[in-house]
């Protein structure tokens, strides 16, 4: 089994949804002692966002990109060789002001390639990173899960259901923002909910 975590915090430290993806990714070792795990912290590595640069490198056929282009490239490369190795992804995914961070949005943009990750067909788009198993830890200063002003996971599933992964289990800890016992009691439930999913 392949493991890949993603945190996506901007925090290095202290981070609840990178505290709950490394206990799922804990108990799926535990499971799995000769799993192998790959970590991409996108605060301590950032990778550049999709700009008009690298969109020109992307629409430039290969044979002939300049040797910026290719190296820009490449780094795109590196993330998705690193997903389509993966049987498991866990994704630690912080709300920041009603949505995924822009570390997350990085990521998916160099994750989406037309042709490559998902494909375009006369019956609809048709993502490719299918058979993977999703686990996503949500973490939220405020209550929102169900309610309108969530709009993180509606697009989390939107996302990762493009790219082929349609099996994906949320974790939620709410409340980080509402005083030390709201905390206690987020992180509490969300133990519960990962002791519950892996059991």
């Amino acid at each position: 089994m392949n493991i890949l975590q993603i945190n996506s915090s901007a925090r290095s430290q202290g981070s609840e949804s990178t505290r709950i993806a490394d206990s799922i990714v804990a108990r799926l070792t535990a499971a799995h002692p000769q799993a192998s795990v790959q970590r991409r912290d996108l605060a301590s590595e950032p990778h550049p966002v999709l700009d008009e640069p690298t969109l020109q490198a992307l629409f430039t056929p290969a044979d002939q990109r300049s040797a910026e282009q290719a190296a820009r490239i490449a780094l795109d490369d590196a993330l998705i060789t690193q997903v389509q190795a993966a049987d498991v992804i866990v994704i630690g995914a912080p709300m920041y002001n009603f949505g995924i961070t822009v570390q997350l949005k990085a990521w998916f943009d160099a994750i989406a390639r037309a042709g490559v990750t998902f494909r375009y067909t006369a019956s609809g788009p048709e993502g490719l990173l299918t058979g993977k198993k999703v686990y996503v830890a949500v973490a939220r200063g405020g209550m929102h899960k169900g309610a309108a002003s969530d709009t993180q996971v509606p697009y989390l599933k939107q996302m990762l259901g493009f790219l082929g992964m349609t099996d994906v289990t949320y974790i939620y800890a709410e409340g980080m923002g509402m005083g030390p016992d709201a905390v206690a009691k987020a992180q509490a439930d969300a133990d519960q909910q990962v002791a519950a999913v892996l059991a």
